[in-house]
């Protein structure tokens, strides 16, 4: 089966490459990465609150996906599958990590109200794991990561899976403040970022820290992968931005001011990073992927027209911006609708580099270069998601599925189905379920077998529950 959708372009297409063959020199790369940036946060996905100026023209320069997705609703699942090419329950990082000064439970139920006990998530991504970085590193590419990386402690920093260069990437999950020295009262500051300049904004810092190393390593084929902390909370911005935000009339679904701020920041960095490649004349050589590790938190921003957001399986909390730009080998101005995830970029990145995927694993990802090239469809026809526990959102267990316009949710807890059509009901407000038991049984039974495939550990009985104290799971 084919993914509903397709490729669509003003102007027709100019003779692009493909392949191991792209170019005798090594392609740079550059994979700018959001935190909790939403679908809907940007103008060219539609706010008409939010101002993106910049990062609307990195879309007008390449490739927007409109049906791309994060490979779990919160951050470190994500990131993981970012660096590995897998989804999140292959590898055993199924939640976000907390850190050794939080409750391993925190924000979740008593284990008397739940039903059911849950899988164990990981601490961090195992170092037996691939990631690109590390395939990169040996095809002669200098490796740096700049930003968040939340994938565990120092043991596990971006140093020890495949990063040349780290700068500001460990445990933490979000900043303790935006401002220089960025500490509070519980947080002495990030670790592998020294103190630079008192009240400084952290993603200016990310974003001065990235511009030095593109200009230290024009000579060579480089992967930069800048990771900002922002737009997570807390939610703080610089006050001289503010004042533009004090007097726009909000939308009537996107209303934040200091987030509409955040998000300015962001754009203003793309701007320098992408400048600066143009600055060292090397833009044409560098391959560049913006977009985001989950959907937006709703209370702070509004991913309408979708459902919900971050946490949860609805489209708010799953969808999220992509924007791919590679002069030469992506049509300026193209769009796809073809559903994509975040395990993809590993094995589109390797077939930018001209690099073979490892041999001896499985990758769950697909090469997007039949899409940028415009060469037809990814071979794939189901995308799958896994959150095996309880979250603060009251939501139980459950394994989600696209497939086509078809999307469905498994609850594990209340034993139950939702299933939306998303052609005809985008905000999934109908659960089509009940009228259509023979859909269902199809996709659970792709499930079943998806699940098996990986080695998927289910969410089990729990001898402790309480029925009479329980809380409702969905």
């Amino acid at each position: 089966m084919k993914w509903a959708g397709g490729m669509t372009a003003a102007v027709a297409l100019p003779r692009l490459t493909s392949g191991h063959a792209l170019t005798k020199e090594k392609p740079c790369i550059v994979l700018i990465l959001i935190d909790d940036l939403g679908w809907s946060d940007l103008s060219c996905y539609g706010s008409k609150y939010y101002e993106s100026p910049n990062i609307d023209r990195l879309a007008a320069q390449g490739m927007r996906f409109t049906n791309a997705y994060a490979a779990c609703s919160v951050c470190s699942p994500t990131r993981a599958s970012i660096m590995t090419g897998r989804y999140p329950a292959g590898i055993g990082v199924t939640d976000w990590i907390r850190q050794p000064w939080q409750d391993p439970q925190f924000n979740r139920p008593p284990s008397e109200e739940c039903r059911l006990h849950c899988p164990e998530n990981l601490s961090h991504l195992k170092l037996e794991e691939v990631t690109v970085a590390e395939v990169l590193r040996k095809a002669g590419y200098v490796t740096c990561h700049i930003g968040k990386w939340h994938l565990g402690q120092e043991d596990y920093f971006p140093e020890k899976q495949g990063f040349d260069i780290n700068i500001g990437g460990c445990g933490l999950g979000w900043p303790p403040d935006y401002f220089d020295p960025y500490a509070n009262a519980q947080v002495s500051g990030i670790p592998t970022l020294a103190s630079r300049k008192k009240g400084e904004y952290l993603t200016d810092r990310l974003t001065d820290e990235a511009v030095k190393f593109l200009k230290n390593h024009e000579d060579r084929p480089f992967f930069l992968y800048l990771s900002h902390y922002a737009v997570h909370e807390p939610i703080q911005a610089k006050q001289e931005l503010l004042k533009r935000w004090w007097t726009k009339e909000p939308s009537p679904t996107q209303q934040n001011n200091v987030y509409a701020a955040m998000i300015q920041s962001v754009d203003m960095g793309t701007k320098r990073v992408l400048d600066i490649l143009e600055e060292i004349n090397i833009a044409d050589k560098t391959l560049v992927i913006f977009t985001s590790d989950n959907g937006g938190q709703t209370g702070i921003t509004s991913n309408w027209p979708l459902r919900w957001g971050k946490g949860t399986p609805y489209e708010g909390g799953v969808r999220v911006p992509l924007i791919v730009r590679w002069p030469g080998h992506v049509l300026p101005g193209s769009k796809s609708q073809t559903p994509v995830t975040s395990t993809d970029y590993f094995p589109t990145i390797l077939e930018a580099a001209g690099v073979d995927l490892p041999t001896g694993l499985i990758f769950d990802g697909e090469s997007l270069f039949s899409l940028l090239a415009q060469k037809g469809d990814l071979k794939r026809d189901s995308i799958y998601w896994h959150y095996p526990h309880y979250n603060s959102y009251r939501l139980g267990p459950y394994t989600s599925m696209r497939s086509g316009d078809w999307k469905m949710i498994k609850w594990y807890d209340s034993e139950s189905f939702e299933l939306f059509n998303l052609k005809n009901d985008l905000s999934e407000t109908t659960n089509l379920a009940k009228t259509n038991p023979e859909q269902v049984r199809s996709m659970n039974l792709k499930i079943e077998e998806w699940i098996g495939c990986l080695g998927i550990e289910l969410p089990q009985p729990n001898p402790r529950f309480n029925p009479s104290g329980r809380r409702v799971s969905k």
